[in-house]
């Protein structure tokens, strides 16, 4: 199924005012297999050590969307859920440890991370990380807790290390790819490298 990219909304949270502190925000929530998305306010915990918190300015959705919503492998299921793995967006704040970006860096976000130095991110032949690679069980940050709560304190489980179908989102900094400015103006299609083309070597 092609991506179609869709524009967020635009919110006054200036990455200054909202740095280090909890973020409430719209997120289309899926609660169960199949169920249709509610879109509601939810929040948004600040970014924890190596973590980049990302206001997301474009998402597209693909078919590995779909069938995780559909709960199509049943041992995959988790809910409530944030779907979504192809974005683009801009850096609200990142968390202690993370120097390969900044506030208001444009990225686009990544489901297969790279830690740039295991034995799989330095073979040529592919680049499903040891730590960072896809992996369709993991529903938590490394630390095995998440990054999304509902209002009434609720935990929401993370999709494909990226979670995109929301206005921000948290993500480790190794599935995040800095864009140069030059290229700001083509987001929208920017959207297609978090997987369309970063599968092309796995």
């Amino acid at each position: 199924m092609a991506p179609t990219a869709t524009k967020t909304a635009n919110r006054s949270n200036h990455p200054n005012e909202t740095k280090g502190k909890i973020i409430t925000c719209k997120a289309a929530v899926a609660y169960g297999p199949g169920e249709p998305l509610v879109v509601e306010e939810i929040i948004v915990h600040p970014p924890r050590k190596m973590e980049v918190r990302i206001k997301i300015l474009y998402t597209s959705i693909c078919h590995t969307d779909l069938s995780g919503w559909q709960g199509e492998s049943e041992p995959q299921r988790a809910f409530p859920r944030i779907f979504g793995h192809e974005a683009s967006g801009i850096v609200e704040s990142v968390g202690e440890g993370v120097s390969d970006m900044k506030e208001r860096d444009y990225v686009v976000v990544i489901f297969n991370g790279e830690c740039g130095e295991c034995v799989y991110c330095t073979c040529e032949k592919t680049n499903m990380c040891e730590k960072f690679g896809v992996n369709p069980m993991k529903k938590e940050m490394c630390d095995g807790t998440s990054r999304f709560s509902t209002k009434d304190g609720k935990a929401i489980f993370h999709f494909m290390n990226t979670s995109t179908f929301t206005e921000y989102t948290v993500v480790d900094s190794a599935c995040v790819v800095k864009i140069n400015p030059q290229y700001t103006s083509s987001l929208k299609n920017l959207t297609l490298l978090s997987c369309g083309v970063s599968t092309e070597r796995i």
